[in-house]
């Protein structure tokens, strides 16, 4: 039994430093040393102990990402931190991405700290700003410094968030005054709590949208040109009639789906307003009066609970501490403790634990929110799957009904330019020499009619109709369980759909969802 176990313990030390006769025989790349593995460089495959194959470790790579990782070790600190990762050695790594952002970091941060030190040098004094605004001592850009940036040395140079609501004029347990006057100075000086409406669109693209559909294009052609030669061949009184009539089967298509978009989109920009306009408590002359969140001022004193959405960019008063769900704006489901040391609160932001008090800085467009905000879009101009088949068939219609007619065309063409087209009294109606003119363009004419009028009827000029109809029909229903539908033919893409796959990062950050049809 002793034989054995020495002879279990030889063939361990040789399964990790292998024979050094055979300088081939690594059995265990993961504990061999660095002085066997080079010797592998040229081989390409690593024969291990269950006798199967593969690829070498490449040293070469292994080596330079350690001797990045210690020259970014004096670099993590002012950049900020990196993701880690540890190994089972309990050594650190990073990826060359986190390698690459850290120091892109650090640059950026030296050459910001260098040139506000040279424009300081060149002026004789510190960072300058704007002249504060009014009757106030402190401007926006510094206010946006602070919050935006969450420029914590910003904010302690300035008196922390005492000296910020000093600068605003406001009493952090009372708040501001909250009159007329002061409101009024206030939204001059920093601007109001609103973004740039949206514009709307008119009825008059809404029409232009609504003809761009292939099949009306091609029944208004061929209502034009049925038009046409039917006043040719027919006269004025009686020819126009199946144009006419093609033409006012269009028009009605276009009015009624451009009226229904119309209506749709004003309902949902009124919805959308309405929505965004919450009611919350401020802190005015040692009142809580509850007002709109579009009149939250900066130096205003919101109190937050669990639940709130934060109306403004704004810094935490001290003494309070929340918990916050910021994954609306960085798309990270991790929840961010607030409290002195971290401060800067982000508008749009939720609370899910703790209660407060912040002193707003930044309204609007000053937030990040309201950037956002001003900056989305909300309809990318995409085709529905069912636009797309109507579209797919409309073209497939129209292809099959031209080939016809000028299937039609040629072969009439022929038979009545050779001399075998007949009247009803049995004469021919075309005789090289002996016909005139007049008469064979009247006989090419009622040709081409006959073409243009196998190709109208080979085009369905009901079936946008038909669609347009059944689509507003649906959307009332939709109206009658509290469901508005802005366009009609997003009606068809909900009802076939089938799974929903989203994620917070692409639909709330980015507000962007994309569809897939199946082929």
């Amino acid at each position: 039994m002793t034989s054995l176990f020495r002879g279990l313990a030889y063939r361990r030390r040789l399964d990790v430093d292998g024979d050094d006769d055979d300088p081939f025989d690594i059995p265990s790349t993961k504990m061999a040393s660095t002085d066997r593995l080079l010797r592998w460089r040229q081989a390409a495959l690593v024969l291990n102990n269950s006798r199967r194959f593969r690829y070498t470790l490449d040293l070469k790579k292994e080596e330079e990402k350690k001797r990045i990782e210690k020259a970014h070790a004096r670099a993590r600190r002012p950049a900020g931190s990196i993701p880690v990762t540890k190994s089972m050695k309990g050594e650190a790594h990073f990826s060359k991405e986190d390698v690459a952002r850290a120091q892109a970091a650090l640059r950026f941060k030296e050459a910001r700290a260098r040139a506000q030190e040279a424009r300081a040098r060149a002026q004789g004094t510190t960072t300058s700003y704007p002249s504060p605004i009014g009757d106030f001592g402190i401007s926006q850009e510094q206010l946006s410094e602070i919050t935006m940036d969450h420029n914590h040395d910003a904010l302690v140079e300035i008196g922390g968030v005492k000296g910020v609501a000093d600068a605003l004029k406001t009493n952090l347990e009372k708040g501001i005054h909250g009159d007329n006057a002061d409101l009024l100075k206030r939204k001059s000086a920093f601007g109001s709590n609103t973004y740039p409406p949206k514009r709307g669109k008119s009825l008059w693209i809404f029409l232009g949208e609504a003809c761009q559909d292939p099949t009306l294009i091609m029944l208004m052609i061929a209502a034009v040109v049925s038009i046409g030669l039917g006043m040719k061949t027919d006269g004025i009184k009686k020819g126009w009639y199946d144009g006419a009539s093609i033409a006012f089967a269009v028009i009605v298509g276009v009015v009624v789906t451009a009226i229904n978009d119309y209506r749709q989109d004003l309902q949902f920009n009124f919805l959308i307003e309405k929505k965004r306009n919450i009611h919350l408590e401020v802190i005015r002359d040692g009142r809580r009066p509850k007002v709109s969140i579009f009149d939250v001022v900066v130096g205003d004193v919101v109190p937050l609970k669990i639940g709130d959405q934060i109306p403004a960019g704004g810094i935490l008063i001290p003494g309070c501490s929340l918990d916050i769900d910021q994954s609306s704006m960085t798309g990270e489901s991790k929840i961010v403790h607030k409290n002195s040391r971290e401060p800067f609160l982000m508008s749009g932001c939720k609370v899910v634990d703790g209660s407060g008090t912040m002193l707003v800085s930044s309204v609007g467009v000053n937030t990040k929110w309201g950037l956002l905000m001003a900056s989305t879009s909300e309809d990318t101009g995409e085709e529905t799957p069912l636009q797309v088949y109507l579209n797919g068939v409309a073209t497939f219609i129209g292809s099959v009904g031209l080939a016809l007619a000028a299937a039609v065309l040629v072969v009439l063409s022929v038979r009545f330019f050779t001399g075998h087209t007949k009247n009803l009294d049995g004469r021919v109606q075309f005789r090289e020499g002996n016909t005139s003119a007049a008469d064979a363009i009247n006989g090419a004419t009622k040709i081409l009619a006959v073409s243009v009028a196998t190709a109208v009827v080979a085009v369905p000029e009901g079936l946008p109709l038909a669609v347009t109809l059944i689509l507003s029909f649906l959307v009332k229903k939709l109206l009658a369980e509290n469901a508005l539908v802005r366009r009609l033919s997003a009606c068809e893409t909900m009802g076939s759909m089938t799974t929903i796959c989203t994620d917070k990062t692409g639909t709330l950050t980015s507000n962007s969802v994309n569809r897939y049809a199946p082929p």
